[in-house]
């Protein structure tokens, strides 16, 4: 087992890595730009290192950075959290060729996932259904890029094959528009991922958002961990998370998780990972998968008992895993609402001081927040300030506690997204059993007008 791990990240993700690895006894490294020099995570590590100022590209995304400050630190791992070099090959095999353990999936496995097209191939090599699309990027010539369109059928969405985060994408309902949706998002990718290849897929009208959650170690086992709903997003962008999702029953869950955990053995995954899906009309399309811990990995936690985070230490650390899938049980039911220092209801981001941060407790209540009364927000980073996540035997208890929790919750200072939270957990729509991923964008439009 690893005696120091580094920390390559911020927020509150840094202090969840922080947490599991001192109790596995391990001491930690924060890394740190100047704008975050006061995190509670910094204080409590055992050790830190200032990379940079605020700006994430001379900080966060800096690679020599922080492989100097696991050197200088004498580091054996570095942990990548969410977000930032998570998800770069790149930074994935400088860690390892600079003789230290990245705590994730080797640089090819990122690398195949991390470009969308390649992904989609191996996913169909692999068993795995696929959204309807084009088959690889769109070409650059005009008509057969019509031709696409008329086979998949309208509307179609065009997708920059590095994407990420919600970026990259443009809906097209009509022929004459498909042209140039196509052309402005390659300019787009290029600007914002280095890469302009595009691909195409049929627009899903009502579809939810179904992940499964999987973990394989570097000996050829693999397990899913159950599924999560988000289907409460705006603008691709998750809200409110839950697991398991309350559309699907066992027999269905369990048939697209095996396929996940047989598509992990047959590429050799290690580590933690999720298949995301786009669910509809009873079929299954995989979208993505993300080869790296999720913000919402807590719900998966709370269901299953298992802390994700260590799991990843331990496959890194070359263990064989210590259960087999008949041994993961599912129980209950919880939920995460993503607190974010936005607007509730334009989401303009609203960094500052923290003059008030009261939080709420109880059965069944988690918190996983860096953030702390008189702490400052910066403005330089995603505005995600913590996660409120609450179990309960059953759906109904899990919503009831969120309701209860989110009531209890004090943050002044900043203006928060806790008034949307409130207001979706008394929603109509998504008490009955969820929604499609449209349904806040359309709710908003609604009492926008």
């Amino acid at each position: 087992m690893f005696e120091k791990i580094l920390i390559a990240n911020r927020g509150e993700i840094a202090l969840r890595v922080q947490r599991a690895c001192r109790e596995l006894g391990i001491k930690t490294v924060a890394v740190h730009s100047e704008a975050d020099k006061e995190a509670k995570y910094v204080k409590l590590a055992d050790e830190s290192v200032c990379i940079g100022p605020a700006a994430s590209n001379l900080s966060y995304l800096n690679i020599p950075a922080v492989i100097s400050a696991a050197e200088v630190t004498d580091a054996q791992a570095i942990h990548p959290g969410y977000g930032f070099l998570s998800e770069n090959a790149d930074f994935a095999e400088r860690v390892e060729q600079s003789g230290f353990v990245f705590i994730g999936p080797r640089a090819e496995t990122i690398r195949l996932m991390g470009d969308k097209v390649s992904a989609k191939d191996a996913m169909r090599k692999a068993g795995v259904p696929c959204v309807p699309g084009s088959d690889g990027a769109l070409p650059d010539d005009s008509a057969e890029i019509i031709k696409t369109a008329k086979k998949v059928g309208y509307p179609v969405i065009i997708k920059a094959a590095g994407g990420g985060g919600g970026r990259g994408m443009r809906v097209v309902h009509t022929e004459a528009a498909l042209i140039n949706a196509v052309m402005m998002t390659k300019a787009e990718a290029q600007a914002a991922f280095g890469n302009p290849m595009v691909y195409m897929e049929k627009f899903l009208e009502n579809p939810r958002h179904i992940e499964i959650q999987v973990l394989a170690d570097q000996h050829g086992s693999a397990v899913f961990l159950g599924d999560r709903d988000c289907s409460m997003q705006r603008r691709h962008q998750k809200i409110i998370e839950e697991a398991p999702s309350p559309l699907l029953n066992p027999k269905l869950r369990d048939k697209i998780g095996e396929r996940c955990a047989e598509a992990c053995r047959k590429m050799k995954y290690r580590g933690v990972g999720t298949f995301e899906f786009l669910y509809e009309n009873g079929e299954f399309y995989f979208i993505e998968m993300n080869t790296r811990l999720q913000v919402e990995h807590t719900v998966t936690e709370m269901i299953t008992g298992l802390d994700l985070v260590q799991q990843q230490i331990f496959v890194a650390a070359g263990e064989k895993l210590k259960f087999r899938q008949k041994d993961i049980v599912l129980r209950g039911h919880a939920i995460e609402c993503r607190i974010n220092a936005e607007d509730p209801y334009n989401f303009v981001p609203s960094p500052g001081k923290i003059s008030t941060f009261h939080m709420p407790g109880g059965p069944g209540v988690r918190i996983d927040t860096h953030a702390y009364a008189g702490y400052t927000v910066p403005s330089n980073y995603d505005s995600m300030i913590g996660k409120l996540i609450t179990y309960g035997a059953t759906r109904d208890q899990a919503i009831a506690r969120m309701r209860i929790a989110l009531s209890e919750m004090l943050v002044d200072g900043i203006k928060t997204n806790i008034p949307l939270h409130a207001d979706l957990m008394a929603d109509v729509a998504f008490h009955l059993g969820g929604t499609s991923i449209h349904y806040l964008e359309q709710k908003l439009d609604i009492n926008h007008k």
